[in-house]
Order: C-alpha cells, then sequence, then structure tokens
C-alpha cells in the first residue's frame, strides 16, 4: 500500500481549512488541519507533512512566523494562503522561503494543482536525490551550490531562500540563454503559467539586490520576453 502525501492546513477559518481538506481528501492525500500558529508549529514535528498550507493571518503567532519557523528547520515545502493581495505581501513571504503563494479566493482546482505541482518539484531537487556528485557552478566571484544550498559571492556566503538559490542556478547554468518568464515558473515551481508571472520578476528582483552586475557577467533582462544570464564568455 502506497503512503498518502500530508498535507498540514494552517488557517484560522475552519470552514475554510474543511473545505481544503475535503479538495485535498478527494485526489488521494491524507490532511490534517490547524487553526493557529503555535498548534501548526506543533503539528509540523509530529505530523511531518509532505506541504504546509498556511494561511498568513493567524491568531498569535503569524504565519510569517510560522514559515520563518518551519524554514529554520526544515526544506518542506510551504505554500502561503492569504486575503492581501499587494506585491509587498507576496515579497515577503517569498523572501522568508515560501514555495508558492495564493490568494483568497481561489479556485479549488487551482489549488490542488499548485499542490501537486510543488510536491513534484520539491521531489525532483538535487539535495533529495542520492546522486554522487557536486551540483554548482562557478563563474568570476560567483559560485552557486546546488548540493548544500549555498552562494559565494565576492568571497562572502549570501544568504538566500531555496527559490532564489533555484533560480539563480537554472539561470546561471545555461548562460546566455533567454528564458520566459511562464518557462522559469514552469521549471523552478513546477506548474505551469496560471495567471501570474510577477514570481518570477519579485525573485529576480531580489537576486540583483543582493549581487550586482559584474564585469564578466550579470542577470539581464530580455524586454517583452523574460531573463537570462549573460556572460561575455561561456
Amino acid at each position: 500500500m502506497v503512503n498518502k502525501q500530508k498535507i498540514l492546513i494552517v488557517d484560522d477559518d475552519n470552514n475554510i481549512a474543511e473545505l481544503v481538506s475535503l479538495y485535498l481528501v478527494k485526489e488521494c492525500f491524507d490532511t490534517k488541519i490547524c487553526n493557529d500558529g503555535e498548534s501548526a508549529l506543533e503539528a509540523f514535528d509530529s505530523y511531518e507533512p509532505s506541504l504546509v498550507l498556511l494561511d498568513l493571518m493567524l491568531p498569535g503567532i503569524d504565519g510569517y512566523q510560522v514559515c520563518r519557523s518551519i524554514r529554520s528547520k526544515s526544506q518542506t515545502p510551504v505554500i502561503m494562503l492569504s486575503a492581501k493581495g499587494e506585491v509587498f505581501d507576496k515579497v515577503l513571504g517569498l523572501e522568508l522561503g515560501a514555495d508558492d503563494y495564493i490568494e483568497k479566493p481561489f479556485d479549488s482546482k487551482e489549488l490542488v494543482a499548485r499542490v501537486k505541482a510543488v510536491l513534484r518539484r520539491t521531489r525532483q531537487t538535487p539535495q533529495e536525490s542520492n546522486v554522487s556528485g557536486e551540483k554548482s557552478v562557478e563563474y568570476p566571484d560567483l559560485k552557486i551550490n546546488l548540493t548544500n544550498y549555498s552562494v559565494t559571492y565576492r568571497g562572502e556566503n549570501v544568504e538566500m531562500p531555496p527559490k532564489e538559490l533555484e533560480l539563480l542556478y537554472f539561470l546561471a547554468s545555461q548562460p546566455n540563454h533567454a528564458f520566459t518568464r511562464e518557462q522559469l515558473l514552469d521549471k523552478i515551481w513546477g506548474y505551469e503559467y496560471i495567471g501570474d508571472t510577477r514570481t518570477a520578476d519579485v525573485h529576480i528582483k531580489r537576486l540583483r539586490e543582493k549581487i550586482n552586475d559584474h564585469d564578466e557577467w550579470k542577470i539581464s533582462t530580455i524586454w517583452g520576453i523574460g531573463y537570462k544570464f549573460e556572460t561575455k564568455t561561456v
């Protein structure tokens, strides 16, 4: 018998949580519901979920704090759910290490599709494989290591959430190749374009704030298309 993947649903609105649970159970997931941040953190350790669906507006410990706590000890994927649709809220959630961000109200099919996509992508991440050998790419003053999830820039370690690092590695490992925002969403977040390419833009913006253009390389915008890691020599 195949073990079901477990989804921890954290939302102070129990009606929404029960509805989400119903959607996921129909897709053969196992679910557990928590209505506040404190119980969510306790359940995370005992339930050991495959993925966390996390509302931002929680009593006591809010969703941002819960995400920060989870990410400090685990790479378990987190999808944030929130009625807040402002770019600032999305940026903050993604910076804290969330794998995706879904605005309320959401379509049930989209929610399930995103859960499946994130789980599919995380099952394929190099950090979870047993393949020997280091997956890294180097340029002058820059080393991106996907095996141990580290970035060194001008001799200093640069802290990055997983998605930022994966995006940087993906671009840098295919220099001078232009990718559309939709392609980046599919490759890094694991789902086909379903309406919001700003996720890619937000991550590129944060990368540029942490890593400045170099004489030998830079992250370039291809207007009307997307982005590429541009180098003088390949």
